[in-house]
């Protein structure tokens, strides 16, 4: 019986939809939205983008100063790795790599010059850590270099590993991950040492310089460059210990989702850029010659993938045409072409022999 009543009510209500959907306004219906997901005019504009446009220009922050990396040359020009890539960005924007200005921040105040809009992208050599992602407020778009801490030396104390430094006295930087994971690396091995906390980068070098410090503790990327300008750079080594993984890369504010995207998509074009062999010198021609659907989504010659940005549909091809690709940055700043002649190691593409972590994510 029970049964028999609840068929009954199924019946009376499949009755009752059907009859609703016979009455129904024919106007209403068609005015109904049709479900869509991937529109790029559907995505809400990216209000840092609009007050860059309306700026005329991109805020970057970068180092004060680290060779490699950032730093002004002879003639007062900006150059280096992440200085690179924030040409990319503009040139992605504006179709104009100097249309960029530079804001030299310290270690200390790089997040907040970010968190108060002094700067609308942060390229400097800043480490993706679980407590700057998720308890800071700020997104990490990707990598840009995988680095490690080490540690430099003099070759006089003919040192094989940093385990040999128990009591000695160590230059670190302020407001950088040095301490806490030199900290971390020494005790977890029962070894003392004291810290020498310098306020930049600079200081804690020349502090080595002077040998206020018996060893200098900062990214490996950063004791190369400091090697450089050392009075005698042969007379200093950096040890073979790598004590922490550094994955650095470019950080924004969190909250604007299609800026996120942008820096990331740029960054990811100049390395995909280096795969597919499309260099600055040849990303013109390919643009209207190449028959691999890869190259021709990444230089906009198929497809509308700018837009989703609320870029022009060639974005890409004009941040390579300005530096380059990421092999290009690289050699260029930091490898062969470069004073440090740092290998690719860990920063070679996924598919070199050998390789590294470099990865290009699909345009498509």
């Amino acid at each position: 019986m029970r049964i028999l009543m609840i068929g009954a009510l199924a019946a009376t209500m499949l009755l009752t939809a059907a009859c609703g959907r016979r009455d129904a306004d024919p106007a209403l219906e068609a005015a109904s939205p049709t479900p869509t997901t991937t529109a790029a005019t559907e995505r809400p504009d990216s209000p840092t983008l609009a007050a860059v446009k309306r700026r005329g220009r991109l805020n970057c922050g970068v180092h004060q100063g680290l060779v490699g990396f950032a730093y002004t040359d002879n003639r007062g020009q900006w150059r280096g790795f992440d200085v690179d890539f924030c040409r990319a960005m503009a040139a992605a924007i504006f179709d104009d790599p100097n249309a960029v200005r530079f804001v030299p921040l310290s270690a200390s105040d790089r997040f907040a010059a970010l968190n108060e809009g002094r700067v609308d992208v942060l390229w400097r050599n800043s480490s993706w850590t679980m407590s700057r992602d998720a308890g800071e407020g700020f997104v990490f778009a990707g990598i840009n270099y995988y680095d490690g801490q080490g540690f430099l030396v003099r070759r006089s104390l003919s040192l094989n590993s940093a385990t040999e430094l128990n009591g000695a006295r160590i230059c670190v930087q302020a407001g950088s991950n040095a301490q806490a994971n030199a900290d971390d690396f020494f005790r977890s091995r029962g070894i003392t040492y004291r810290p020498i906390v310098l306020p930049t980068e600079e200081a804690a070098r020349d502090a080595y310089g002077r040998e206020d410090c018996d060893a200098f503790s900062a990214d490996i990327s950063a004791l190369a460059a400091a090697r450089t300008v050392l009075a005698d750079s042969q007379a200093h080594t950096i040890l073979s210990d790598v004590v922490s993984k550094e994955p650095l890369g470019p950080v924004v504010k969190a909250g604007d989702e299609r800026w996120i995207a942008l820096v990331r998509w740029t960054l990811n074009a100049v390395i995909l850029a280096e795969e597919l062999g499309v260099t600055r010198e040849n990303a013109e021609a390919l643009s209207e010659s190449s028959n691999d659907p890869r190259i021709k989504r990444l230089l906009g010659a198929e497809g509308e993938y700018g837009a989703m940005l609320g870029l022009s549909d060639d974005w890409a091809k004009d941040a390579i045409l300005a530096v380059g690709n990421y092999g290009q940055i690289f050699d260029r700043n930091l490898g062969s072409q470069s004073p440090l002649d740092l290998a690719r190691g860990l920063n070679a593409q996924w598919n070199a022999r050998p390789g590294g972590l470099i990865y290009g994510l699909p345009i498509r």
